[in-house]
């Protein structure tokens, strides 16, 4: 699969994080593997989330990750070309069984494919409810479960906030990566999956360098910031899903 569009993006990146000065942590590099099919699923905070996810496979050990994105980012006409070029997959919300065979045909070759199963960037900054998927496609693909959380991104670049250069650099993001899991069968596939995101997530905070400050906007509620609760943050998604659907065209 030639991938020049994806290691220029790449370089792009990583230029861009330089120039913000983006103080990147990883832990659980280790984890990262250097062959064969992995479902690499991320906590979703920011804008900026896919490329800092995508960045330690691709450091370690120049590895592209398969991003699993909406439909209508394929159609935009500047971002639609250049996810094509990637080989992203397109998820059509509506009918999402072709998004899924395709993810698995790429994990069956030995690709990483990138899943949010939170579908949507988190307001609250806690984990969203997930959505059905990354456990089945691991499990159909006979590939494991790499799990992986992102802390300071949404103070980059997020839902309801204009993104600034000024307040984007010398920000610090850390970036945890869990030991491989084996996709569980049934129910509960989900719950542990879901059991081993929040405590990696939790690590993850724990290590972060810096406190809320003066303007805790980017905490979460339940740890003294003022990020809307998870309820809150719920209800804000839904008016604007209803303002969508109220919108013509």
């Amino acid at each position: 699969m030639a991938d020049g569009a994806y290691r220029c993006v790449a370089h792009a990146a990583a230029g861009l994080f330089r120039v913000l000065d983006l103080r990147i942590d990883i832990s659980g590099q280790q984890h990262v593997p250097a062959s064969g099919g992995g479902v690499v699923v991320m906590n979703h905070t920011g804008y900026l989330d896919f490329a800092l996810a995508a960045f330690p496979f691709w450091r370690e050990h120049g590895r592209f990750v398969r991003f699993m994105a909406k439909q209508e980012v394929f159609a935009h006409r500047v971002m639609g070309p250049l996810m094509r070029a990637m080989h992203h997959i397109p998820v059509d919300r509506a009918a999402g069984a072709g998004a899924f065979r395709l993810a698995v045909e790429a994990l069956r070759a030995g690709e990483l494919v990138g899943v949010f199963p939170e579908a949507t960037i988190s307001r609250s900054f806690c984990l969203k409810e997930f959505k059905s998927g990354a456990t089945r496609m691991a499990r159909a693909a006979g590939v494991p479960l790499i799990p992986m959380t992102l802390w300071g991104s949404q103070r980059v670049w997020t839902k309801g906030r204009k993104p600034t250069v000024r307040a984007a650099r010398h920000t610090p993001i850390s970036i945890t990566i869990g030991a491989p899991l084996r996709p569980e069968r049934g129910p509960a596939a989900d719950a542990a999956l879901v059991g081993v995101m929040n405590g990696l997530l939790e690590a993850t905070r724990a290590r972060y360098p810096e406190g809320p400050g003066d303007d805790p906007w980017w905490v979460p509620a339940h740890l003294g910031g003022t990020a809307p609760t998870p309820e809150l943050a719920a209800e804000l998604d839904q008016l604007r899903s209803a303002r969508r659907r109220e919108t013509p065209g």
